[in-house]
């Protein structure tokens, strides 16, 4: 007889128990022509039924309620030189102050704290500026110049930073298209790209079902992009990212688990958003703060009853979450069928409805 299998949140996950094979044509380089045109894996069923992003409000009951992130997306991918003239890709990940900025450096070799740069300003004219610290895999930039700052240096010199498996500098068209219709807050350096798919129609049409609306902000890092490392992911230290949580929100959530309606989280960032909170203050709170919350297989929800999401990359903490919120069996079934059917990956790519698991 072959010995019993463990419940998912008995069972110790690595890292390379979320790796898969991913075809590179099936990564999204481009969005579709219109937002609401992505298709939806509807996986909230033990067998995954493919149907259309327009089909979302129909799968949603009046009283349901959708949870928004409402952060806007910076301009923050900023070009730099080092004394020697060796290139520097500086992407932003916070502002620390108005001259002072936790970043990711891309260049030949990684700078060392005391290494003077020159960012590209307008018009090519320079700014002076010094690598002053590091954490981790981030680096404090300091800049130099009393007359400059770096919202002045991101809104007149800065590049979306669109995520590097999209392997482009991002055109005229990811403007618009790399920020969700309902954006307002500006902070992030990623999009909440499962509200990419929403357009005024989409959002029309749940307002005709009585589907109800509220946001989060929670600032998207570019820590989302990092690698985990270590394959023993309880050694894995997350990123952290800034969010609000409004009374606004709190009620509209206890109102809706009044008139037993369901908590449907707009992406992972909402996710993070809400289950962080709650872990910060015991209960569903209005406040302001920082989240680095990991969540893993066995994690128990507190707030979400279902997740509207994207596709994943291979051993991202983001694919740690939904195999948390849906089972880890669950979505590798997914993904296998969302492969096999073709499906678009990742930020430009298709969408996913997923039910919180009972176990």
């Amino acid at each position: 007889m072959p010995p019993p299998t463990l419940p998912p949140e008995s069972r110790h996950f690595s890292l390379s128990d979320f790796d898969y094979a991913l075809p590179p044509e099936l990564i999204a380089q481009f969005p579709l022509p219109e937002r609401s045109a992505s298709r939806l894996l509807d996986g909230r069923g033990d067998a995954p039924i493919d149907r259309s992003f327009r089909d979302l409000p129909s799968l949603l009951a009046p009283g349901d309620l959708l949870v928004f992130n409402d952060t806007r997306v910076l301009n923050a991918r900023l070009r730099a030189a080092k004394a020697s003239g060796g290139a520097v890709e500086i992407l932003v990940e916070r502002l620390l102050s108005p001259t002072l900025a936790l970043t990711q450096l891309r260049a030949s070799h990684a700078p060392k704290p005391g290494t003077r740069l020159t960012i590209v300003g307008r018009a090519d004219s320079p700014v002076p500026a010094e690598v002053t610290g590091r954490d981790d895999r981030f680096f404090v930039v300091q800049l130099l110049d009393g007359n400059a700052n770096f919202e002045t240096l991101m809104r007149e010199a800065g590049e979306l930073p669109l995520p590097p498996y999209m392997q482009r500098a991002a055109g005229e068209g990811d403007t618009e298209r790399y920020q969700t219709v309902y954006a307002r807050s500006e902070g992030a350096v990623a999009a909440p790209t499962a509200g990419l798919h929403f357009d005024e129609a989409t959002l029309a049409a749940c307002r005709e079902r009585d589907i109800a609306m509220t946001h989060v902000t929670l600032h998207v890092g570019a820590g989302t992009f990092l690698p985990v490392k270590s394959e023993n992911i309880v050694e894995h230290r997350m990123h952290r990212e800034r969010y609000v949580l409004s009374q606004q929100t709190v009620d509209a959530i206890n109102a809706c688990r009044a008139r037993n309606g369901r908590v449907v989280a707009v992406g992972t960032t909402s996710v993070r958003t809400l289950e962080g909170a709650v872990r910060a203050c015991g209960e569903l709170r209005a406040h302001e703060g920082e989240t680095d919350i990991f969540i893993t297989p066995g994690y128990q929800f507190q707030v979400v009853d279902l997740l509207l999401t994207n596709f994943h990359l291979p051993k991202s903490t983001l694919l740690m979450l939904v195999s948390a919120f849906s089972g880890y069996e669950h979505i590798r079934a997914l993904y296998a069928h969302a492969i096999a059917q073709r499906y678009r990956f990742f930020s430009y790519g298709d969408a996913m409805l997923l039910a919180r698991s009972s176990l």
